[in-house]
């Protein structure tokens, strides 16, 4: 295990996730934490020269559709459906005083 982690290291990610942890779970902690960065630095020795950067494992393109609007203004039409209006709007009950 090359990646030793401190007490210190334990410690301070505890505080930053708000945890508290007993003993023995930042002894289990330090252990996962280190096997974590020894995965890493196996990954890292990998020779990744010729393959090409990307994004997404898929190729994909643009899938948003264009926004074109369908409707229109029916206003008139909304409206019906309100059981109070005022000046071409819905009007509600006030909820802030």
């Amino acid at each position: 295990m090359a990646n030793v982690i401190t007490d210190e290291t334990i410690e301070y990610v505890g505080i930053l996730a708000k945890l508290e942890l007993s003993m023995e779970e930042k002894e289990e902690a330090k252990k996962d934490m280190g096997r974590m960065l020894d995965y890493i630095d196996k990954l890292n020795e990998l020779d990744t020269g010729s393959v090409e950067p990307m994004s997404h494992v898929f190729s994909m393109n643009n899938v948003f559709r264009q926004d074109v609007v369908t409707n229109g203004d029916d206003r008139e039409d909304m409206l019906k459906n309100a059981p109070e209006q005022k000046e071409g709007a819905f009007k509600v009950p006030r909820t802030v005083e």
